[in-house]
């Protein structure tokens, strides 16, 4: 019989076999803050205008060049349980604001990156999270002082248009105010008189072909794809839309019809046809002039469409098939009958138009507020086209942030060295231990403009001491000058370098929140992976 052996004394002894079991600084603490960092290190490079892409293939095999942290991060897929709790709270940044993904991570990163050194002085985990907590609630409290202005007019172009502009200055460098002009017309167009603006107004259209200058904004919907029938353009367009297909309806239940000669084989054909065309002619006796279907649309139907000049368009997503009722004020009908006056839809102009080689379908309203607006983006690659996208998502989002909370803070690092400099001031005015994490904190603000000056093949430490020297001044709008030869510093609101106030506000609190969970865990456990073992590879084994 085989010896039975005992297991371990401890807490493994408690759990199954397979599991794994850390504790204690070096165990849980420091590996925790290790894996932080490495993810930190991946997303830092990408930060800012100068921001390097990342190429990412994810499981299914699909490539991502992109310095999105967001997107990065998405396709990842992180494993690591204290890691996982940084992407968490970039996500959160990203639903709540849609801007500031990697700032939030970055500076979540440095705030554990700084917390290991106090812990390898002596400090406890909680000392250093309560100093955090205290820096965060002095740094809030200090952030509505650096606000520099407002955007005063929400329908006014051109301030919109300066308030995104950095937003897609950092993913899109050199096309910032082509694409901010855009997403500024589209975004006012569809802004409602009341109630609260929806990202989800403002669709994108890619189509492969010409340069990123060629892209434009259409009040209304654009399709990948041709009519049905023969009418290409119809103006001043009632538009009936149906979830069904628009085709001779089967019966629910098997019917067996006897035909016992020829003509009574022609007489049930034409009653049929009779039937569908007396259907499509009630839609038509309505004033419908386009037919959106949802489903297949028969041939027998598109005939009878064809004969009474009506346009029809099929759509494969129920989804866009709402969008569009949602743009012409139409309501999608189940099966085929006629719309009422309050079910049928109005739209300026439907019309099939070639953009590159790609044929589409337009749904344009003329006048200037319209339910959506398409932006159609040209580019020369897929890669090109999905980056712009990414950055047009950015820009509706800051949009939307605006719509928030119209104020803005300066960029480019300088509303976080000024942070910083009255945060280490601070602290040598608190007793206790607390003093080191808050000065801490504030070093860790530090990362931003080192980071950009960094990513600009620039000297770190010559542009900290500029941005110090001036903000000792007084000079609190001063940040990091990009376009600098070398180290060097300017006025970044004069500049149209801001940030909205709410993206800063909200970054600061996820931030901390997940650097403070991470430090707070001392002990890891983790159970067997569910499952039973792998099938063996037997290389012997036929194909068969």
């Amino acid at each position: 019989m085989a010896m039975h052996v005992p297991a371990a004394p401890g807490f493994s002894q408690m759990l199954k076999e397979g599991a794994k079991h850390y504790q204690g600084l070096e165990e849980a603490v420091y590996r925790n803050i290790s894996a932080c960092n490495e993810l930190t290190k991946t997303v830092k490079s990408a930060y800012g205008p100068n921001g390097m892409n990342k190429m990412v293939i994810n499981h299914l095999g699909k490539l991502f060049v992109t310095n999105d942290a967001a997107t990065i991060l998405k396709e990842l897929e992180v494993q690591h349980p204290a890691a996982k709790m940084l992407v968490m709270a970039s996500q959160m940044q990203e639903q709540e604001v849609g801007d500031g993904t990697n700032w939030t991570l970055v500076f979540a990163g440095q705030l554990l990156t700084n917390a290991e050194e106090l812990l390898r002085l002596g400090l406890s985990p909680t000392e250093v999270a309560d100093g955090y907590n205290v820096a965060l609630r002095k740094a809030t409290e200090m952030l509505p002082d650096l606000i520099c202005g407002a955007v005063k007019n929400m329908r006014d172009v051109a301030e919109v248009t300066r308030a995104i502009r950095p937003a897609i200055m950092s993913k899109q460098f050199g096309n910032e105010d082509f694409l901010a002009a855009l997403i500024a017309e589209a975004c006012i167009a569809t802004l409602p008189e009341r109630g609260v603006f929806n990202i989800d107004s403002v669709r994108v259209c890619k189509i492969l072909g010409c340069g990123v200058a060629a892209s434009s904004v259409v009040n209304g919907m654009v399709f990948k794809r041709a009519v049905e029938g023969n009418v290409a353009r119809v103006v001043g367009a009632k538009v009936a839309a149906f979830t069904c297909p628009v085709d001779i309806t089967t019966t629910e239940t098997k019917g067996t019809v006897l035909i016992k000669s020829a003509a009574e084989m022609q007489d049930f054909s034409k009653g049929e046809e009779n039937a569908l065309e007396s259907r499509i002619k009630a839609i038509v006796d309505t004033g419908v002039t386009v037919v959106v279907s949802g489903g297949k649309v028969g041939d027998m139907a598109l005939h009878f469409l064809n004969k009474y000049g009506v346009m029809v368009v099929r759509l494969l997503s129920k989804f866009e098939l709402r969008r569009l009722c949602k743009t012409i004020g139409a309501t999608a009908l189940p099966q085929l009958m006629p719309p009422t006056s309050e079910e049928m839809g109005f739209v300026s102009q439907a019309y099939v138009d070639e953009i590159g080689e790609t044929p589409v379908v337009v749904f344009k309203q003329d006048s200037a507020d319209s339910a959506v607006s398409t932006i159609v983006i040209r580019g020369s690659t897929d890669n090109i086209m999905d980056d712009i996208e990414r950055a047009i998502d950015d820009g509706v989002n800051t949009f939307k942030a605006y719509t928030r909370d119209p104020q803005f803070v300066p960029g480019a690092g300088a509303t976080e060295i000024e942070l910083a400099r009255r945060l280490i001031a601070y602290a040598e005015t608190c007793p206790g231990l607390e003093q080191y994490a808050i000065n801490k904190f504030g070093e860790a603000l530090e990362v931003f403009p080192k980071t950009l000056a960094e990513n600009a093949g620039v000297k770190a430490t010559e542009v900290l001491a500029l941005l110090y020297a001036a903000h000792q001044d007084g000079k609190k709008n001063l940040g990091f000058d990009n376009e600098a030869d070398g180290a060097g510093v300017k006025d970044v609101v004069a500049a149209g370098v801001v940030d909205p106030f709410v993206v800063k506000k909200w970054g600061l609190n996820f931030a901390v929140s997940s650097a403070v969970t991470v430090l707070q865990v001392d002990q890891i456990i983790m159970a067997k992976a569910a499952g039973g073992p792998k099938p063996r590879k037997n290389e012997a084994w036929d194909e068969d």
